[in-house]
């Protein structure tokens, strides 16, 4: 294993799983707000004090190489990176919004889709199909286990519905530090990579396009775009590595809904 790669103790985990869960509470109180003629930036505004005053955590995105807001928010062709604006949401439109914060040195990462209004089918396709994807990388994650495996599992899900993964991007180890090493490839051969070790903590955040996978940034230095104008979708949970399989520390409190359980 590489040197570089920061295998936290059970007390590590512990107070990351803190973290973790106020990100987690960010996005359950965000959600009644994601709603037609709402702006982004409104939506951050909310984040940033939530974060704040109620949470007294750090939003650690503000300022992170130079973003200037509180949350990401990806709307509808958007992969990753947006940047909230005062464009109103309309009917329809799908949003990812992403929040990082710090806890007593410790961070918390996580993404999730929002649908505005009533989406259209193959939006509400494309957002089951990325989650049902992070979903099988989740569950392929376990001690010997390798990164090959989970980029497997997570592309097998968007390719078998015709979607295309982003590979651009990856998930990243986390703890005292926003970025760590490990990069978590969506997309992968099983048995190839690194294998995963008890004490591992990374994000697993699948971008997945409706169309073909290639991106662009825009000028801005921060917005990725699909190039083809497709949707994409995201999700992100953060992952430990345990003695016997994982844990998902970004564990939504008011639970997965309509979505598939993220249980062994």
């Amino acid at each position: 294993m590489p040197s570089q790669i920061i295998l936290k103790s059970p007390a590590d985990i512990a107070m990351l799983r803190k973290s973790a869960a106020l990100a987690a509470d960010v996005l359950r109180m965000i959600g009644e707000h994601v709603r037609p003629g709402v702006t982004t930036n409104q939506l951050d505004h909310l984040c940033h004090d939530y974060i704040v005053n109620e949470l007294d955590a750090v939003p650690i995105n503000i300022g992170y190489n130079g973003f200037p807001k509180t949350i990401c928010t990806s709307v509808n062709h958007v992969i990753c990176h947006g940047i909230p604006s005062d464009k109103p949401l309309k009917d329809g439109d799908i949003i990812n919004i992403d929040v990082a914060l710090t806890k007593d040195g410790w961070h918390g990462d996580t993404s999730r889709m929002y649908f505005v209004g009533k989406p259209s089918i193959l939006a509400k396709r494309l957002v089951t199909t990325t989650y049902e994807a992070m979903r099988a990388g989740i569950l392929a994650v376990k001690p010997g286990a390798t990164l090959g495996d989970i980029g497997y599992a997570i592309q097998s899900v968007a390719h078998k519905e015709g979607f295309s993964i982003v590979r651009e991007y990856c998930g990243h180890g986390i703890g005292r530090i926003y970025h760590e090493d490990l990069q978590i490839l969506h997309y992968g051969r099983p048995g190839e990579g690194i294998k995963l070790q008890p004490g591992m903590v990374f994000t697993i955040e699948p971008m997945v396009n409706a169309g073909k996978r290639h991106s662009k940034e825009l000028a801005d230095g921060w917005t990725v775009v699909t190039k083809d104008h497709s949707l994409s979708a995201q999700w992100e949970h953060m992952v430990a590595v345990t003695e016997t399989g994982f844990e998902v520390l970004t564990q939504w409190p008011d639970g997965v809904g309509e979505y598939s359980p993220l249980t062994p």
